[in-house]
């Protein structure tokens, strides 16, 4: 029953597994630069830049395993990944500037909503076969 599960949710599983590498990525810069005092919204958008390379390089690979027209479905995962950088900044600014979270606790609150959503879109159009 367990092999039947994850063959059916195997993309959303290693998926997520691959999200939490990048995120680690994403969180450890964003948390030095955040840490070196540079503006928390320009390391966000620096941050989430280097998650980008790294999700989409462990996704191609090893999630959805399409090797075909790499440029064309890195631009692809790219354009998904810029949506999700600013769905996921305009919703880090209100975490923090208008709410008045700490910067890292609303920058995971921001992840893991905009993560669920970019997964939708990475599946059905970046890396569709």
């Amino acid at each position: 029953m367990l092999k039947k599960l994850y063959n059916k949710y195997r993309n959303f599983i290693l998926y997520c597994l691959i999200g939490v590498i990048n995120t680690g990525v994403d969180f450890g810069i964003f948390a030095l630069l955040d840490n070196v005092g540079l503006y928390y919204l320009a390391a966000h958008i620096i941050s989430y830049h280097c998650g980008i390379l790294c999700s989409f390089f462990l996704n191609r690979y090893y999630n959805f395993k399409v090797k075909d027209k790499p440029a064309r479905r890195f631009l692809s995962f790219y354009g998904v990944s810029l949506a999700a950088l600013a769905g996921s900044a305009a919703l880090l600014y209100l975490l923090v500037s208008v709410m008045s979270l700490n910067h890292l606790i609303g920058k995971l609150i921001a992840t893991v909503i905009i993560a669920v959503c970019q997964f939708l879109f990475v599946k059905n159009f970046t890396f569709k076969k």
